[in-house]
């Protein structure tokens, strides 16, 4: 131990002057008592780790928010976690660490499409605690390894009725009284361990137990419950450690490894009979001698790499049992990045602007752990070379106006998001579609990892090899490596043709063309000319779907003859007994889907007047729509705002001329879709994109093509908005005269100027100033 022991002193006294913290215990502090603590869980060489981890840590810290809390305002007051926990939204109230690996809370009920996230606020039974979800998806995965406290004799059934008025939640902690369990529980986190504070209220007359379920997890079917475990390890080390790993498979198959930890010894660990014989993971019975305390702490660290790299990030991160300087930790790092934005409003208009940043941050997550090491899609080990491997991108929902919401909040993490993505193509062979924990789902269309470098790139953002991250996107674009990709067919007829592509052909022609259109861009600013007149070239192919009959995007065949009968209100989608040409939608909604040449489509439509008429069609029809779809919701007309595919079309009456029409319908959208309230979202969230308009559109203005950083005036939907845009710099959008009637615009000014152009770019927003809009009740 003495070479260990020297190297500690010198490190001791190399830091013995600051005050520098990590997750609120000062760093010589937790120098000083590694060596007693990692005793029992680590070797000599990963103590000496995690020691040179903590002191990257110091010059890392983390990386998102990493600017300070403005006059240090407590912003998390405004976060109601509980808005999208009914109807569609599909969030949750669990703990969260800005851009974490855990999200621990509670869980209410499993196997369908309403569980994504494991959580329905009108529920009144929780069947236990897992360490982690997704936020807002419209897909099942997570609910990792679930823990149930409970006071007495073991019943056939753990779960526990709640009461409502003691869950609580706010950004970085959860907290319910169980009243069937007799237990009430706390939770927090950091970015890699999840920390639970169960109070057992009869501790001294009854057993204090806590359900481990080893097997449990969020699945679409309750038969999966038995088959989605693939291999299972638990070891208990000592009695007061269980260790082990979990290989399972639901939307995609991983790996995850994790160490879990009491702050009072297992009297007793009983293994209960299995419920099914398919099962491969074990569910304990753990019963604690409580040592004369109500109080059990238990913290669960988590790893793709292995229980060593699950052992480091608990050392690193959380060494100590003080509970309360971990919520304190994750608390301000919550403020850090919701005091970025400054509003003026109502409490209600503060807490839906707050509670859409906070859903914005739940995700990317960097499942890295603390010495950078990850496992990607290789499913080996790698080392990131900026210490984060951020996963659970969602890009098709997310590079619409959550990207580009990033790179104006939080411009310090986007080199970190392009090379995760860059380093995830090297294994996987392209760019990430859908990526959870590492791994390709497949999910959606296109590959719109694309342009999300390419804004990135476009905007000047620095960090990562541009070459390297171009010919990544032109493999991912020209070279046919997986089931999604038809480059050939694509190339041979200029647009996917729907008897040779039998799902969701106009879609993908439309979606991909984008794409195109993306990469042309950045080969032109590399010198590109070849590639650069390829993929504008792909890129109108838009024009080969258009029927000027219909006046829609409509689904043609290989001999260049349109689908017949057509209903242009029909909805599709892929992943269910739909099927379709479309994209969870219809073509009245992707008929607007041209990000990147709305005046050419205007041109197609015959002109502004008649691209008006059909614009105007889309938002008033009161036709119904054959069948339903769970994904398309919000309905004004035909647009639906519930999804993201529309999610631009209401900016596009001001390419018309009629910006009013803008103006009117984000006022629509903004208050009947957005509201304080559990079931106040109209749509799944999707990773934050949902909240990413709410976040653009308050603001007055809204990224239609969201590559280059051009986004068009809309109309301020709260009385002051006040950017941190970093570097000592504000950028201010202010809307004088604004109130429920004055929702239009009469006239704009950027620093003191007229402004009279339709857009306002990225570089005007980041160079800071003031954007003042003078509103009317006049259209």
């Amino acid at each position: 131990m003495r070479k260990l022991t020297n190297n500690r002193n010198i490190m001791q006294k190399n830091v013995a002057t600051t005050t520098r913290t990590v997750d609120g215990m000062p760093l010589k502090t937790m120098l000083t008592s590694l060596t007693t603590f990692t005793a029992p869980l680590l070797s000599r060489a990963l103590t000496t780790i995690v020691i040179f981890t903590l002191l990257s840590m110091l010059a890392l810290s983390f990386t998102a928010c990493t600017k300070q809390n403005r006059g240090e305002a407590d912003f998390t007051q405004y976060v109601n976690p509980f808005i999208g926990t009914a109807f569609t939204g599909h969030t949750f109230p669990g703990a969260t660490y800005p851009l974490g690996m855990m999200q621990p809370g509670p869980e209410t009920g499993n196997f369908s499409w309403e569980y994504c996230s494991g959580y329905f606020y009108d529920d009144e039974r929780i069947n236990g605690f897992s360490q982690n979800r997704l936020n807002g998806t419209g897909c099942v995965d997570l609910g990792d390894l679930l823990l149930q406290p409970f006071s007495g004799a073991v019943r056939d059934d753990l779960s526990s009725t709640f009461d409502k008025a003691t869950e609580k939640a706010i950004p970085g902690y959860y907290a319910v009284e169980l009243t069937d369990n007799k237990v009430a529980v706390e939770i927090t986190t950091s970015p890699h361990v999840a920390f639970h504070r169960y109070t057992f209220t009869d501790a001294s007359n009854e057993a204090s137990n806590v359900l481990a379920d080893f097997q449990s997890g969020l699945v679409w079917q309750e038969e999966g419950l038995y088959t989605h475990v693939l291999d299972n390890e638990v070891h208990f080390e000592g009695d007061r450690v269980i260790t082990g790993h979990t290989r399972r498979t639901q939307w995609v198959e991983r790996t995850y490894y994790f160490v879990i930890e009491f702050d009072k010894p297992i009297l007793s660990s009983e293994k209960l009979v299995q419920r099914d014989p398919r099962e491969k993971a074990p569910r304990y019975i753990l019963t604690f001698d409580m040592q004369g305390d109500k109080t059990l702490q238990v913290k669960v660290a988590m790893s793709t790499t292995g229980i060593d790299g699950a052992k480091v990030n608990l050392a690193a991160e959380v060494p100590g049992w003080n509970f309360g300087a971990v919520h304190t930790a994750a608390k301000d790092a919550w403020n850090r990045c919701l005091s970025r934005v400054v509003v003026e409003g109502t409490d209600d208009q503060k807490t839906n602007v707050y509670t859409s940043l906070y859903h914005l941050y739940i995700q990317p997550n960097n499942i890295a752990d603390v010495d950078g090491r990850y496992v990607g899609p290789s499913r080996e080990i790698s080392r990131s070379s900026t210490g984060n491997y951020y996963s659970t991108l969602s890009q098709w929902d997310t590079f619409r106006a959550a990207l580009p919401m990033y790179t104006i909040l939080s411009p310090e993490i986007i080199s970190d998001l392009i090379n995760s993505m860059v380093d995830y193509s090297e294994q996987q062979g392209h760019l990430p579609i859908w990526a959870l924990m590492g791994q390709e789902t497949f999910t959606m269309i296109g590959n719109h990892s694309i342009p999300m470098i390419v804004d990135a790139y476009l905007k000047g953002f620095e960090g990562f090899d541009a070459e390297r991250a171009y010919n990544a996107i032109k493999r991912s674009i020209t070279e046919s490596g997986h089931y999604k990709t038809d480059w050939e067919t694509y190339d041979c007829y200029g647009y996917y043709p729907y008897d040779l592509i039998k799902l969701e052909s106009v879609s993908r022609t439309l979606e991909c063309g984008f794409d195109d259109y993306a990469a042309a861009l950045m080969a032109e600013k590399l010198g590109k000319t070849d590639d650069h007149a390829f993929f504008m070239k792909r890129a109108g192919y838009y024009k080969n779907l258009f029927d000027p009959e219909t006046r829609s995007m409509r689904p043609k065949g290989s001999k260049g003859e349109w689908l017949t009968p057509f209903d242009p209100y029909e909805l599709a989608h892929a992943d269910s007994q739909i099927g379709g040409h479309y994209t969870e939608g219809n073509a009245l909604q992707y008929t607007w889907h041209v990000l990147h040449d709305i005046p050419g489509l205007v041109e197609q439509m015959g002109g502004k007047e008649e691209a008006g008429k059909t614009l105007d069609y889309l938002f008033n029809t009161t036709s119904e729509t054959p069948g339903k779809l769970a994904d398309v919701t919000g309905l004004i007309g035909q647009y639906a705002h519930g999804n993201e595919p529309s999610h631009h079309v209401a900016y596009l009456y001001t390419y018309l001329d009629r910006p009013e029409e803008t103006q009117r319908l984000v006022r629509r959208i903004f208050t009947d879709f957005y509201q304080n309230k559990p079931d106040g979202l109209i749509g799944n969230d999707d990773c934050g994109q949902m909240s990413a308009w709410y976040l653009f559109s308050a603001m007055g203005f809204y990224p239609v093509n969201p590559v280059g950083g051009e986004m068009v005036l809309g109309a301020p939907q709260l009385p002051k908005v006040t950017i941190d845009v970093g570097n000592g710099k504000r950028f201010t959008i202010e809307a004088k005269n604004l109130s429920e009637a004055n929702l239009h615009v009469e006239k704009i000014e950027l620093n003191g100027q007229p402004h009279d152009k339709m857009f306002i770019t990225y570089e005007e927003i980041m160079n800071g100033g003031t954007l003042l809009f003078y509103m009317t009740d006049k259209r």
